[in-house]
């Protein structure tokens, strides 16, 4: 029943037009990788077992993570702050390909306070305040700027930057297409159901990464996960 009405709620959205501001600028193939929760969709070209993929947002689900380093035997690297997330990676037989980090990532690096989720048996918290989280139970969590990450691991090339981290995307965007790293995709939830003004964010948010070269490929049926490229690599 579940899947029903959310197959229904993305026929009205693909009807009614409330996403036309998300929409493909290329045409090129791709894959869905990862369950129908925690998945996206990636262009193969140019993925391989030296490819270098960050993973910001975990929960409690690699599936996304795990069918990259199956396929393709890349270095995933991992990161999420949120407490029920690191025990449960604490507790999970993973490939040696996947390394996770216990940070998140911010515009700022430092110990932050972190919303928690107001339904106590969901994983995910955010940085921002929104309707899924706590006002008042928060948790102090370490976090780091991409520049400061980047300087950690040593990569001047990452190949994917998959990011759901439960709206603070809008936040930490332009630090990273302002890093100066090459990055060929970016594969983003856009979680603007959370805030009054969501729309004009994610449109804010499509309209920096175009300026910086990059194309929408791919969109799911939620219209929520989407997938660009940048046009330099083709």
């Amino acid at each position: 029943m579940i899947n029903f009405k959310k197959s229904l709620k993305n026929i009205y959205y693909k009807i009614s037009g409330k996403y036309r501001h998300v929409k493909k600028g290329i045409d090129l193939k791709y894959t869905w990788y990862g369950n129908e929760y925690g998945g996206f969709y990636v262009n193969n070209d140019k993925i391989n077992e030296e490819s270098v993929v960050y993973s910001f947002g975990i929960g409690e689900d690699v599936s996304f993570d795990k069918e990259i380093i199956e396929k393709f035997g890349s270095q995933v690297f991992g990161f999420d702050p949120t407490p029920k997330s690191i025990a449960w990676v604490e507790n999970q037989k993973l490939p040696s390909n996947f390394r996770f980090y216990s940070y998140g990532i911010s515009k700022k690096s430092g110990l932050q306070s972190f919303h928690l989720p107001k339904n106590k048996t969901h994983v995910s918290g955010s940085l921002v305040g929104h309707g899924n989280v706590s006002i008042v139970d928060q948790v102090s969590v370490e976090m780091k700027s991409f520049e400061d990450i980047i300087a950690q691991l040593d990569h001047g090339h990452i190949d994917v930057v998959k990011m759901d981290i439960e709206g603070s995307e809008y936040d930490v965007l332009d630090s990273i297409l302002n890093s100066g790293i090459l990055i060929n995709q970016f594969l983003i939830e856009f979680h603007e159901r959370f805030f009054e003004d969501g729309k004009e964010k994610t449109i804010k948010a499509i309209n920096s990464l175009n300026e910086k070269g990059y194309e929408i490929f791919a969109i799911s049926d939620s219209y929520e996960e989407v997938s660009f490229i940048r046009i330099g690599i083709l």
